[in-house]
């Protein structure tokens, strides 16, 4: 059986991508819509992109209404605005957020009807040309054949596919990620992660889906709590940024698993931005996965220097699995409580969600498939006293 590997045509990385990325810019039409939020236009980072597009003679407007996880009304009024002002290409800027309604507005002027009657489907039409600078290094989707809108009339978290939402060209620019607050560098980063770990354990894995999932684990691995820590450190930031794409490419080809069939539901019902519903999810479903993906976490340990070659393979995956939570645990993601989420109203939402998750599909994609019940289970172990005890 043979597999088809998919990527952005154009990866612009490091020092001064974004100024240098102009010379394909230019190409890409006369007026571009920016989508973006108000945070980045308040920080001055979507100015360096306009004093850029400026000196290059290239028209733009500004749509900043993306202050929140992406839902299908922010992809109406992008694709309305986008009319009106005669765009003719596109450029997001920010995080997921902005790339993934970047996306959306994309697929919407090529295709009829709305966002939400497409959840399930592949989006046959090409969008006009997308730009993706992200400003995290979390979620991938400057990378990925994805976008992930919110049902708001469901309380959906719809996943999207189609070759054409994977951005022309990719700004990987490690200044952006200066500025990101530890808190969202440590979600962000085991967003990027959990790309990672899922791509490469996806029972739709395939050998260059490994090579970039590998590559991203060992620099998050090394490089994460460093960034976090230190958020000035530039080396760290820019092995972040690559390692995000990286994992970004990974998944977009091989698929996730339980961690996002779990996480959507949380997002969508509770308003928790991806990253950190991912994080938050990571330990539990680590430990659930690894019965039915002992090789490839034994070869994770190895890859990473946390055994030798004469450990067999069950003490490997034990050891990676307990390093990546401890790894997680001097992050200090968030719990569901401190977030805000009433434990009442998750525990009465468990059979909504567990539904959703299953019907995600991504679940299914798990070495280990799980049950409904499995899911409800490892969803009520995110409310153990234990876990709030181990992060003092």
């Amino acid at each position: 059986m043979s597999d088809i590997f998919l990527m952005p045509k154009y990866i612009i990385s490091g020092e001064n991508a974004l100024s240098e990325s102009m010379e394909h810019i230019k190409n890409f039409g006369k007026k571009a819509l920016i989508v973006t939020d108000e945070t980045m236009v308040k920080i001055g980072t979507v100015e360096k992109l306009e004093t850029q597009l400026n000196e290059n003679q290239i028209d733009y407007f500004v749509y900043d209404g993306i202050n929140g996880e992406p839902i299908d009304e922010m992809v109406d009024v992008g694709k309305r605005l986008y009319l009106e002002n005669k765009c003719d290409f596109l450029i997001a800027i920010g995080g997921g957020s902005p790339i993934d309604v970047m996306k959306a507005i994309g697929a919407m002027l090529t295709n009829e009807g709305k966002i939400v009657n497409y959840n399930g489907k592949v989006i046959p039409n090409p969008p006009p040309t997308l730009v993706a600078i992200p400003t995290t290094a979390g979620t991938g989707s400057e990378a990925t054949k994805f976008t992930i809108i919110t049902d708001s009339m469901n309380n959906i978290k719809m996943l999207l596919v189609g070759p054409g939402l994977i951005p022309t060209l990719s700004i990987i620019d490690p200044e952006f990620t200066l500025t990101v607050p530890p808190a969202i560098t440590a979600a962000t980063g085991v967003d990027a992660l959990t790309h990672a770990i899922e791509s490469f354990t996806s029972r739709k894995a395939q050998p260059m889906s490994d090579i970039f999932a590998i590559s991203a684990i060992k620099r998050i691995y090394n490089h994460l709590l460093d960034a976090y820590e230190d958020g000035s450190n530039y080396n760290s930031r820019k092995e972040m940024a690559l390692a995000a794409l990286e994992a970004g490419i990974a998944f977009s080809n091989a698929s996730v698993t339980i961690v996002h069939g779990m996480s959507r539901p949380i997002g969508a019902l509770f308003g928790i931005p991806h990253g950190l519903s991912n994080a938050i999810l990571l330990k539990d479903c680590l430990e659930f996965i690894k019965d039915g993906a002992i090789k490839e976490f034994a070869f994770l340990a190895k890859e990473l220097e946390l055994v030798y070659d004469e450990v067999e393979d069950g003490e490997a995956a034990d050891i990676f699995v307990k390093s990546i939570i401890d790894l997680i645990n001097k992050l200090n993601i968030q719990t569901l409580e401190e977030y805000g989420v009433d434990k009442k109203e998750f525990f009465a939402n468990l059979d909504k969600m567990a539904t959703d998750a299953l019907a995600s599909g991504s679940p299914e994609n798990t070495q280990r498939i799980p049950t409904k019940e499995d899911i409800i289970e490892i969803y009520k172990k995110l409310w153990k006293e234990e876990k709030v005890a181990c992060r003092l």
